[in-house]
């Protein structure tokens, strides 16, 4: 990944500078959307939320949603270093773009209004058509 320079989070550990959620909805009329990247999705929930909150992918009934939890990277007891959670969120990010889903996310993250509680992910249900089967079991 591509660093642009140091950030300094409350518990001083350096991340990399990351994309801002402002420029999410300029999409050119006629343009594919490119796709999300690791750096993009975790800046913008830190810009929302001020914390880097972690992102699940849940199949119930046939369908694909996008949550973002209540945990976050920068708690204690969260389960994973910065590595694996880099890794992780490129892993939902991966599914996310494979069923050409990155602009609605993008555009869903920059305009929420809700905010993850404790207990209460956010959800954001994705559409993938046929795609969608290969990743619902």
């Amino acid at each position: 990944m591509d660093a642009k320079g140091p950030v300094t989070l409350c518990d001083d550990r350096a991340l990399p500078i990351v994309l801002s959620c402002d420029s999410v909805l300029d999409v050119r009329a006629g343009e594919a959307p490119s796709p999300l990247t690791v750096d993009e999705v975790i800046g913008c929930i830190q810009q929302r939320w001020q914390a880097s909150y972690d992102l699940q992918l849940v199949v119930r009934r046939g369908r694909l949603y996008l949550h973002v939890m209540w945990a976050y990277l920068e708690q204690q007891s969260f389960p994973l270093d910065e590595n694996a959670y880099r890794e992780h969120i490129a892993e939902v990010i991966d599914v996310v773009n494979r069923l050409a889903q990155a602009q609605v996310v993008r555009e869903w993250l920059a305009t929420t209004r809700d905010r993850p509680r404790l207990g209460k992910a956010l959800s954001l249900p994705l559409q993938g058509g046929e795609r969608l089967e290969e990743f619902v079991l």
